[in-house]
């Protein structure tokens, strides 16, 4: 139980790191323009992969599974992404 938790704390270190990111670009730039909601849903998405990805390291114990199911919980995040970014599939997710 303490392995998790040391894993977890790490997982929240990093989401609030890269959540860090678009937050310090507002105090420079006027084109971030995040609001609190975008916050949020960018920080489940992230702890929600990191989560993930630490299941996968812990449960699988091939190494090529665990890379192949890394890259898919990645390439998943990131179609996400650039769906809610971007509205690349026009879903209404994007505000299409």
């Amino acid at each position: 139980m303490i392995a998790f938790q040391k894993r977890f704390n790490i997982i929240l270190f990093v989401v609030a790191f890269l959540l860090c990111i678009p937050l310090v670009a507002m105090q420079f730039t006027s084109e971030v323009n995040w609001d609190p909601f975008d916050f949020l849903v960018m920080g489940a998405l992230l702890l929600g992969t990191g989560l993930l990805i630490d299941q996968v390291l812990t449960k699988v114990k091939n190494t090529g599974t665990r890379i192949a199911l890394c890259g898919v919980v990645l390439f998943f995040l990131f179609l996400a992404w650039a769906e809610l970014a971007v509205g690349v599939f026009g879903t209404p997710f994007a505000g299409s």
